[in-house]
């Protein structure tokens, strides 16, 4: 199995899951024409996309969904609330807590998550020939005991360091958008993703994402820096809004 991002962060995510025939991106938060561009540098098209999962309907998730959907005849995975969200009317339906298959060696499982949308998830992926699995969890504002549980055990895991809480509580921000990123329905902080791997099975991890970094309540030294400091057996990736990543084995 395969993770590769083309940007991460308020300005745009989209993140490409590849396992033997079958690739699938998870949101696009870019324009059409940007997307395109951003696809060049991890070498595969458009038209190799089986299918889109979409988290929720927030613009840096969801902005490209529809003319990127409509000009390849890509097919769309979402739950109903999201689709009512974006005004989308083909889209094969994910419910939180229930696994889906797409192609042949990929189960994935819709987690239901706290954040401020319609009905947002995020996704646990399952390798069947190697039974390696792959958590994403990005904009979620607190961890749940059904989360603990889903992100258990993972061999690879793409998680959201949103924030750094001194730096979000003496930042730009106003007053009502502080407390809703640092929100029970906003983002997760640097201590609160670094309380989650330290609640849940890490044995198997060997491939660790850190993502969704805020460029102006956060920064990636102060990740790395954590990171560093409290993870051992594997060297974490930090998935930037300008570059992302380029693909990595999970």
């Amino acid at each position: 199995m395969m993770l590769a991002s083309l940007g991460s962060g308020s300005k745009g995510n989209a993140t490409l899951v590849r396992c033997e025939n079958t690739c699938v991106l998870i949101d696009c938060g870019y324009s059409l024409l940007q997307f395109e561009k951003r696809m060049q540098k991890i070498s595969i098209s458009a038209h190799d996309i089986s299918a889109i999962l979409v988290t929720h309907e927030h613009s840096d998730h969801g902005a490209g969904i529809l003319k990127l959907s409509r000009k390849y005849s890509i097919p769309v995975w979402t739950t109903v609330g999201t689709a009512r969200a974006l005004s989308l009317e083909n889209y094969q339906v994910i419910t939180g807590g229930v696994e889906f298959s797409i192609g042949e060696d990929l189960k994935i499982l819709a987690v239901t998550v706290p954040h401020d949308a319609a009905e947002p998830v995020q996704f646990v992926f399952t390798q069947l020939s190697s039974g390696r699995k792959l958590g994403v969890l990005t904009d979620t504002g607190h961890i749940t005991t059904h989360m603990k549980q889903a992100y258990d055990g993972l061999h690879g895991l793409l998680l959201e360091f949103n924030y750094d809480e001194k730096m979000l509580q003496n930042g730009p921000y106003p007053a009502s958008l502080k407390r809703r990123v640092s929100g029970q329905r906003g983002h997760l902080s640097n201590v609160q993703s670094l309380g989650l791997l330290q609640q849940i099975d890490t044995s198997k991890l060997d491939c660790l994402v850190a993502a969704h970094i805020s460029e102006k309540n956060n920064s990636t030294d102060i990740v790395d820096e954590l990171l560093q400091q409290n993870t051992q057996g594997y060297a974490p990736v930090l998935a930037t809004q300008q570059q992302g990543f380029e693909w990595i084995q999970v």
